[in-house]
C-alpha cells in the first residue's frame, strides 16, 4: 500500500483512512456530509496525489494522442486544459482522462489512479504505431508528482495569497506555469471535480509538505478544511460527473454515457473506434446514462435494477446517494431508449420495494 506525501498530516487531523486504488487514503475526517457542504459553501483541500500523470512529447505527440483519444486535440493552444478518453477498440472505454497541452510537442496526460497501470499498457502498446518511445517520449511520472485540489468558492480567492499571478481570473480548463508558496514551476489549473471551483496543484513530491502548510495557512479566515474521498464522490454525482468503475468502463461506450461532447467526429482526426462510436451517434444507442432524483424517500445505489410503472426492468443504477445540499436520493442509471426525457418517471427497485425517482438534466444539483 502507497502512501502519499501528505499522509503523515491526513493522520493527524484524525482522517478515516482506507486502502483506495493502491494507496493509503482518507475517506472522512469529520463526516462526509459536514465535508461536502464545507466545499459547497466555503472551501476543502483534497489529496489526489494518487492520479497518474503521463508526459508525452516529441514531433509525433499530436498524431499519436489524436490517435489514442476521442477528442480533438489540435484544437488545444498552450495553457488549455481538454477533458478526453481512451476509446478501447471495442466500443468501451479505458479510462477518462485529462490532456494538458504545453507546447505543440509537449503534453501531459492525467488519468485515474486506479487505472494507471492500465493506461500506461495501452499507450505503451499503441505508441509504438507513431515512433513514441516509452522513457524517452512517453514518461509515466506518477509516483514523482504531488497534487492537491483546492475546491470550494472561496478556493482562489485564499490562493491568491500565495502567489502574484493572477490566478482569479484564469478561465475553466486553463492552466499556468507559476511560482506558488514560494515554490518554483508549479502547474496550477482550473479545472475541477466538485462544481464548486477551484484549482489544481501539481508539486514535486518534495515540495509536498511546504504546499500543504501554506495552503491551510492560506486558507485559514475561510475556515479550510480537508476533505476526503467520501465528499469527493457525493460532491461530482451532484454535477453528473462520470466516476471510472462507476458509470463508465469497459463496456460503456462514450456515447452511451452521454459523452458525445468528447467524441470529435472530424476529418482530420482518425481515431480508436471512430467508425463504431460514429455509427453509435448516427443510429443511436439503446441504453443512455441520465441523472435522476427519487421522489419517493429511498437512497439509490451502484447496481440497483431500474423499473418501470409495472416493474419490468428498464435499466440499472450506476451511482448513488443521498444528495448532502438537496436531502433527497440521487444517482445516475443507464435507461433504455424512451426513458430518456427529463421529468420522465421511472423506479429505483430497494429492498425489494418499487420507489419512485424522476429522470433530470444534469447537473444533478443547481446552486441556488
Amino acid at each position: 500500500m502507497k502512501n502519499t506525501v501528505f499522509t503523515s498530516f491526513h493522520e493527524e487531523a484524525g482522517a478515516r483512512m482506507v486502502p483506495f486504488a493502491g494507496y493509503n487514503m482518507p475517506v472522512e475526517y469529520k463526516g462526509i456530509n459536514e465535508e461536502h457542504i464545507a466545499v459547497r459553501e466555503s472551501v476543502g483541500v483534497f489529496d489526489v496525489s494518487h492520479m497518474g500523470e503521463f508526459w508525452v512529447s516529441g514531433p509525433s505527440a499530436l498524431k499519436f494522442l489524436q490517435y489514442i483519444t476521442s477528442n480533438d486535440v489540435s484544437a488545444l493552444w498552450d495553457g488549455k486544459v481538454q477533458y478526453s478518453c481512451f476509446p478501447n477498440g471495442k466500443g468501451g472505454i479505458v479510462d477518462d482522462l485529462l490532456v494538458y497541452r504545453f507546447s505543440h510537442d509537449k503534453y501531459l496526460l492525467v488519468v485515474n489512479a486506479a487505472n494507471i497501470e492500465k493506461d500506461w499498457n495501452w499507450c505503451v502498446k499503441n505508441a509504438e504505431l507513431f515512433g513514441i518511445v516509452p522513457g524517452k517520449d512517453l514518461i509515466n511520472a506518477s509516483d514523482d508528482i504531488a497534487q492537491l485540489a483546492v475546491q470550494g468558492p472561496y478556493a482562489l480567492k485564499a490562493m491568491q495569497k500565495l502567489t502574484t499571478a493572477p490566478i482569479t481570473s484564469m478561465e475553466y480548463y486553463t492552466f499556468r506555469i507559476i511560482e506558488f508558496a514560494g515554490i518554483k514551476d508549479v502547474i496550477f489549473s482550473i479545472t475541477g471535480y466538485t462544481g464548486a471551483g477551484g484549482c489544481e496543484i501539481y508539486v514535486r513530491n518534495e515540495d509536498g509538505p511546504k504546499l500543504w502548510k501554506a495552503v491551510f495557512e492560506a486558507g485559514k479566515e475561510y475556515n479550510i478544511r480537508p476533505i476526503g474521498l467520501g465528499a469527493r464522490d457525493t460532491l461530482r454525482l451532484e454535477m453528473g460527473f462520470c466516476l471510472y468503475g462507476n458509470d463508465i468502463n469497459d463496456t460503456t461506450s462514450p456515447i452511451e454515457a452521454g459523452l458525445g461532447w468528447i467524441t470529435k467526429f472530424t476529418d482530420s482526426k482518425d481515431f480508436i473506434d471512430k467508425a463504431l462510436l460514429l455509427k453509435q451517434k448516427e443510429e443511436g444507442t439503446t441504453r443512455r446514462l441520465k441523472g435522476f432524483v427519487m421522489i419517493d424517500r429511498g437512497i439509490p445505489r451502484q447496481h440497483y435494477e431500474v423499473v418501470d410503472a409495472n416493474g419490468n426492468l428498464i435499466g440499472e443504477v450506476t451511482s448513488g446517494t443521498m444528495s448532502p445540499m438537496m436531502k433527497q436520493g440521487i444517482g445516475m442509471a443507464y435507461l433504455a431508449k424512451g426513458y430518456w426525457k427529463p421529468g420522465t418517471e421511472i423506479f429505483i427497485r430497494i429492498r425489494n420495494k418499487d420507489l419512485k425517482a424522476e429522470v433530470v438534466n444534469l447537473p444533478i444539483y443547481n446552486k441556488p
